[in-house]
């Protein structure tokens, strides 16, 4: 059985999509106190607290078990852009990545009885200009809590792209494609 140790309904959702059976609990890792400023150490880091907080709190010791733990950030104008801690700083992140080049980066570390797997994958967005009326209504909304970057490319942001290269998945915060073959009969 797998363990998704994150509490994201968007990797939930990634997962039942593509047909794996999991069980979702929370791996209670805090990744405020993380000092990493480079995107991918920072996302590696993250995925790595949350699996060794997961293993610590629920065991790995059943060989047909496994565990999945991800991380997601976001980079734009050479700044690293996680999780927003209010609406102001939503606003200032999304500003940020409005009209620019973005850098969606995801780490998912799974572990199985005979290895680890660890997939870093990056998606890149340019974005077009956000409406201001269209930003205030996303804002109000509340959809960008919990979101690296406060940024949600499968709602808010999909009119705005102007061009992507990479898994949206990976934007969404679980590379499926990638972990797939290794996650069949877990």
């Amino acid at each position: 059985m797998l363990i998704l140790a994150s509490s994201s309904p968007t990797r939930a959702m990634i997962l039942r999509n593509f047909g794996i059976n999991f069980i979702q609990k929370n791996s209670d890792f805090d990744e405020e106190n993380l000092t990493e400023t480079d995107a991918k150490d920072f996302v590696y880091a993250a995925a790595r607290g949350k699996l060794l907080s997961a293993v610590k709190l629920y065991g790995k010791d059943d060989p047909n078990s496994a565990i999945l733990a991800a991380d997601t950030v976001v980079s734009a104008r050479g700044k690293l852009l996680r999780k927003a801690k209010d609406i102001d700083d939503a606003k200032e992140k999304l500003l940020t990545q409005s009209g620019a080049k973005t850098s969606i980066i995801t780490c998912c570390i799974l572990l199985l009885s005979d290895r680890c797997v660890i997939d870093i994958s990056e998606t890149l967005y340019e974005f077009d200009i956000f409406d201001p009326l269209d930003l205030d209504r996303y804002l109000l909304s509340g959809d960008w809590r919990g979101k690296a970057g406060a940024i949600m490319v499968e709602t808010f942001a999909k009119k705005y792209i102007k061009s992507v290269s990479g898994f949206e998945s990976c934007a969404m915060g679980l590379t499926i494609e990638n972990l797939a073959e290794y996650l069949k009969g877990v």
